[in-house]
């Protein structure tokens, strides 16, 4: 796939946590893939404007369930990152 070189600014703390996170696989691969998942999860956004629209909005209690299935998420993710950082630095 062709690519293209650009130019952004970035805030220079976000910088800082993005090439800790970056790694190996380079700034490029990571802000690609986060690119692509923006534009994923805008794609979504329009998705469900239009299902709000053909089948009503999303209730309270449909939000709440979400909520809590991401609160889970993101502990499995805290969860796993701390098991990384335990592992890489007894390594």
């Amino acid at each position: 796939m062709a690519s293209k070189k650009v130019t952004v600014t970035i805030p220079e703390d976000l910088l800082d946590e993005i090439r800790a996170e970056a790694g190996e696989r380079g700034m490029s691969a990571y802000v690609a893939e986060a690119l692509r998942l923006k534009r994923d999860r805008d794609r979504l956004r329009e998705l469900v404007d239009w299902l709000e629209e053909e089948h009503g909005p999303v209730t309270e209690s449909e939000r709440a369930a979400v909520r809590d299935e991401l609160d889970d998420l993101d502990a499995e993710h805290e969860h796993r990152t701390a098991r990384k950082q335990s592992s890489g630095e007894a390594a």
